[in-house]
């Protein structure tokens, strides 16, 4: 049986919010063309947003590791790990990823790389340290899950995305301060619309980071249960969350731009509980996550 089965309406959901961020570069895109008087920003937007995801697909992992400042190592540097990696990896149908390691105190993980055959699985000091073997495979197992559910593409196509919105704002912003392209009085065009496209404007880029968050929070709520599922153990995996969230240590690291990728927010003191900012966590809260893998009945 394909464990993975199970996520495949999740993930259908999730293409269709990506197919709607899609849609909405294409918006903003057309918006900035009337604003500017040229549809050579539409073109722009669109091909900005193609050209970004086909780069970032194949070498965002390569960018993150040196980010992180992880290094590889082979099953002689820590057999253990190597082992319960490898088991995990034939349970799940997934080829062996390369295996990295973080010297930072805080337990920690992620997963990167374009596909399952090029997938990567870097992991802190502090989470080989801290954890017991159950706990660490209940983490490891979530990570592989990130693989199996295809989490790293849909991560990667989101990020750029967003990234795309905000850079043609931002250049909008800069050429109506200096008069545009086409002007809006050469268009004829009516002020409320440009108003109102400006307004647009200005939202954009916060919707496009909710969207991108919303989506990665739903990610990691699927990777709990797939990984939950692959061990047969949720509890274990519970345990490691409740250790991982009271670890005071600050990963050095760390950085918005991959923060979402971690297994836990790697970020210490800014996981507050109000409704504005769980729009704009990364992660789900913890307990909200321990709460789904204790309703798990395997």
């Amino acid at each position: 049986m394909n464990l993975y089965a199970h996520a495949e309406s999740n993930t259908r959901k999730t293409w269709i919010y990506l197919t709607g961020f899609f849609v909405f570069v294409i918006a903003i895109g057309w918006v900035a063309s009337y604003i500017l008087g040229s549809q050579v920003i539409l073109w722009f937007a669109v091909i900005l947003s193609i050209v970004m995801s086909a780069g970032s697909y194949w070498f965002s992992d390569k960018l993150v590791l040196k980010m992180s400042h992880a290094k590889p190592i082979e099953k002689r540097d820590n057999p253990e790990l190597y082992r319960i990696v490898e088991n995990l990896s034939i349970t799940a149908g997934l080829p062996m990823p390369r295996l990295y390691v973080i010297a930072d105190a805080q337990p920690n993980a992620f997963a990167t790389g374009r596909n399952a055959k090029h997938a990567v699985v870097a992991v802190t000091t502090g989470l080989l340290e801290k954890l017991e073997r159950v706990e660490l495979e209940g983490v490891l197992a979530h990570e592989l899950s990130h693989v199996g559910n295809k989490d790293m593409l849909i991560s990667t196509i989101v990020v750029v995305l967003a990234g795309v919105i905000a850079i043609v704002a931002n250049f909008i912003f800069r050429m109506t301060l200096f008069g545009g392209i086409g002007g809006r009085e050469n268009r004829g065009g009516h002020p409320i619309i440009f108003v109102i496209g400006i307004v647009a404007l200005i939202i954009a880029p916060i919707a496009a980071q909710m969207i991108k968050l919303a989506i990665s929070r739903k990610r990691e709520f699927l990777a709990d249960a797939s990984g939950a599922l692959l061990t047969r153990y949720p509890d274990a995996l519970a345990r490691a969350l409740e250790k991982i969230a009271a670890n005071p240590h600050q990963l050095k690291s760390a950085s918005d731009a991959t923060a979402h990728l971690y297994f836990a927010s790697p970020f210490r003191g800014k996981e507050g509980k109000s409704w504005i900012h769980r729009l704009f966590m990364t992660h789900p809260p913890v307990q909200d996550r321990i709460q789904a893998l204790k309703g798990i009945r395997i």
